[in-house]
């Protein structure tokens, strides 16, 4: 699969690991409400295995719609979380939103790494599911940043 120079480059890390008395909360932030959403997708992807040994080899493509922007998150999350859990056990190393609609809460997004493979990813920490547990989402003038809860 051929990819163009700019679907190869890896975007700057903006998010972290914040502590949780029983999961993981990612804490999230871009310069719009869609590079936010893009890193935390990597972010819960990073937590599975250690990212740096995921190469862009393939791609996956993925929609997701929402009554709200919470739901739309959560939707969103599932699908990247459904794509590694079922075959080809698909890995993203980089996640791109095309096309980020706040009105109608949908969006579609690209995911770019290869099949999850135990020889060449260290298995990190099982993902079990999203949560709506104090999920926040802040999209006002320049901040763009979003908290939401990991089930391990």
């Amino acid at each position: 699969m051929d990819f163009t120079p700019e679907e190869l480059e890896l975007p700057t890390c903006k998010y972290e690991y914040l502590d949780h008395p029983a999961d993981v909360q990612i804490h999230a932030w871009g310069e719009s409400l869609g590079e936010a959403f893009e890193q935390s997708a990597v972010a819960m992807f990073g937590y599975m295995t250690e990212i740096d040994t995921v190469e862009i080899t393939d791609r996956q493509e993925i929609e997701a719609s929402g009554h709200d922007i919470e739901s739309l998150l959560y939707q969103f999350l599932d699908e990247c979380l459904y794509i590694f859990s079922a075959e080809p056990f698909f890995i993203a190393r980089k996640v791109v939103v095309k096309e980020f609609n706040k009105e109608d809460f949908s969006l579609k997004a690209v995911l770019y790494g290869e099949e999850f493979s135990l020889e060449k990813h260290p298995q990190g920490t099982e993902v079990k599911a999203i949560t709506y547990a104090s999920m926040q989402v802040y999209d006002t003038g320049n901040q763009h940043e979003l908290f939401v809860i990991i089930d391990i």
